[in-house]
């Protein structure tokens, strides 16, 4: 086992939290913007995602702040595109997502063999975002 680079990992965590936390803003974003006849069900998703953002970014400060960090009050920046199709939304949410995964993939890199928990926490929120990623691409394949 290697040691835990402690101050590399909070940074790591707090970049996540701010990033999960904005994921909230632009989730419930976009279930404002939904509009056409598949509006409710894209709506319900879009809250969920919002949901589950929240859900990661209090996971991450749980662990964040066990490591003696102090959580970010900021959110990661967020650009407003004023594009409001299902289409443009669900591109953008792709995005997202696979920023999040590339964000977990480099905490993993940072704490493997450095600590079993957080290298299983990072695991598992990469196979989530995967999963998140696999969604939106199958969402997006009526429109291509």
């Amino acid at each position: 086992m290697q040691e835990l680079d402690q101050q590399k990992t909070i940074d790591l965590l707090n970049a996540i939290m701010e990033f999960e936390l904005a994921g909230v803003v632009r989730y419930t974003h976009y279930s404002l913007m939904v509009t056409g006849p598949y509006r409710i069900p894209i709506v319900d998703f879009f809250k969920a995602q919002a949901s589950e953002s929240l859900l990661h970014a209090q996971q991450v400060g749980e662990i964040l702040t066990g490591l003696d960090g102090h959580p970010s009050l900021k959110i990661s920046p967020m650009e407003e595109t004023y594009k409001h199709s299902v289409k443009d939304i669900l591109e953008e949410s792709l995005t997202h997502e696979k920023n999040a995964l590339g964000m977990y993939k480099k905490l993993l890199d940072s704490v493997t063999d450095a600590s079993i928990y957080l290298e299983e926490f990072a695991r598992t929120m990469i196979g989530q975002e995967e999963m998140h990623n696999l969604e939106l691409k199958k969402m997006l394949r009526d429109f291509s």
